[in-house]
């Protein structure tokens, strides 16, 4: 090589600009609005987590987390015990999310961001943090999550992969930064998570399992365990973004990388995410919004109606109307079925978690409806998508009407945000039956004043169900004929 030829310093990688400013966010440096949106997704994704807790596929996981889980300094919802970071972060992972219930973001890809919260939570438990510090690791965790969503053209779930894949990214930094790892052990971590955790899109196409709402879960975990590795000295690829068989080089074509780091602070994502209303994937909330408008609006029954169709995205019919979804036999594939939600709001005029039950999926009211949904492709809603998740209802009735309605986005989405009022419904609704109305007031207080809270584990232990001893010592006593029917929805206070 000639002496006068100088050799340019490598560039600097994705992963190291994200490390350094993860490392360096600070309390002081958010919004007052991000700080109050961090409150807010935590009041819903905890509500969540416990509705999540009497499931039946968290129930398994406790069970083999018994078995495997270490003592540590993390608490598991629901039950309070305290385990390793990395088991507390799966379980706390899939409360949150087995319901399909938490938040929303869906430009490129979809995610669910709050997946990855308890990433926080377990970190900062184990680094004996206040509130300030959980409150940096959610805003962290939507910033690059959302962000993630955005730059890929098209998204990896067009390419037939799961989000999963890019939570293997981000749950690293936002365990990094509450274990209050430096930048370079972070951009470590990255490597080490995201290296081996990318997800099949079979969890989510076709009949659906538990692994559906399981892996981003598990896509948390493996964040957990790789910033503990990173903390002891362990390596990873730096290059796992955008060098040589790294994510962009596998996944292509068209990535804008630049929107993973671009503008930084001015601004943050999480106060563009939304809440879900309805406990059901997403691209089902607008049509589930408008028909339930049309049914009462103009009182229809379903005996008056003959048909329903729906026109939204080729992926909508893709994912939500193949032949598995006309015929539902578990709660993953009924609410990720848009002829199942639609035959539940026009039966019974609400999507809620009560629409999930065994007994729901298979009552033959709701059955004898689904074959009247017709789900359309329609080329000119893909053009608006994703700033708008138009769709056209069309309800034709027995008698010769036909019923229409247009709607942009639903009730959760930014635009038509759920108010805090709405919030605390739907937490009290979740709560119930697992924290008593004393402990709901508590935790809710909380939350809601989170910087102010001198310890993570202090919140996490208001998260330990009450009412479920209550029962069974009144019971044991009193021997109550009818367990659980005084129970009542606690009233807000």
């Amino acid at each position: 090589m000639s002496a006068s030829k100088s050799i340019s310093a490598p560039k600097e990688t994705v992963t190291a600009r994200m490390s350094r400013w993860a490392a360096g966010l600070q309390y002081k440096d958010l919004s007052q609005d991000a700080i109050y949106q961090a409150k807010r997704f935590l009041l819903d994704s905890v509500g969540c987590a416990l509705g999540g807790y009497r499931q039946h596929d968290v129930k398994i996981a406790l069970e083999v987390l018994d078995e495997v889980a270490g003592p540590g300094p993390a608490t598991v919802i629901g039950t309070g015990k305290r385990v390793d970071p990395v088991s507390a972060s799966l379980a706390n992972a899939l409360m949150i999310r087995c319901m399909d219930y938490n938040d929303i973001y869906w430009k490129q890809d979809p995610s669910h961001p709050s997946d990855i919260f308890p990433a926080a939570m377990a970190c900062c438990e184990r680094a004996r943090s206040d509130g300030r510090d959980l409150i940096v690791g959610l805003v962290l965790g939507h910033e690059f999550e959302m962000r993630f969503c955005e730059a890929a053209f098209p998204g990896i779930r067009e390419r037939g992969w799961h989000h999963a894949t890019l939570t293997a990214f981000v749950s690293p930094m936002v365990a990094g930064r509450a274990l209050r790892l430096s930048w370079e052990q972070i951009q470590h971590a990255i490597g080490i998570s995201a290296s081996r955790h990318c997800t099949l899109g079979a969890v989510t196409a076709g009949k659906l399992t538990m692994m559906k709402n399981t892996v981003d879960p598990m896509a948390t975990q493996s964040g957990v365990f790789a910033a503990l590795l990173a903390e002891k000295g362990y390596s990873g690829p730096e290059h796992v973004m955008d060098g040589k068989e790294g994510l962009t080089h596998v996944f292509g074509p068209d990535w804008k990388l630049n929107l993973l780091t671009d503008g930084l602070g001015e601004s943050w994502r999480i106060t563009q995410c939304g809440m879900k209303a309805f406990p059901t994937e997403a691209l089902t909330h607008t049509p589930i919004s408008a028909v339930l408008d049309l049914v009462k609006t103009n009182d229809l029954h379903p005996d008056q109606v003959e048909k329903i169709q729906i026109r939204s995205l080729a992926r909508a019919a893709d994912i939500l109307s193949d032949p598995s979804k006309y015929d539902p036999h578990t709660k993953e594939t009924a609410d990720h079925s848009l002829p199942y939600v639609i035959a539940a709001a026009l039966v019974d005029r609400q999507v809620t978690p009560a629409q999930f039950t065994m007994e729901k999926i298979r009552d033959p009211k709701i059955r004898e409806q689904l074959k009247k949904v017709e789900v359309v492709a329609d080329p000119e809603i893909e053009k608006v998508f994703p700033a708008l998740q138009r769709v056209i209802v069309h309800i034709n009735t027995t008698d010769g009407h036909v019923f229409s309605k247009q709607l942009d986005y639903p009730k959760g989405d930014p635009r038509n945000p759920l108010t805090d009022q709405d919030v605390e419904e739907k937490f009290a609704g979740l709560a119930d039956g697992v924290l008593s109305s004393t402990a709901q007031r508590r935790l809710k207080e909380s939350i809601w004043n989170l910087e102010d809270s001198d310890s993570v584990s202090r919140l996490m232990a208001l998260m330990k169900a009450d009412t479920e001893k209550k029962t069974v010592r009144v019971r044991s006593k009193a021997k109550l004929r009818v367990h659980g029917k005084q129970r009542r929805k606690p009233v807000l206070a």
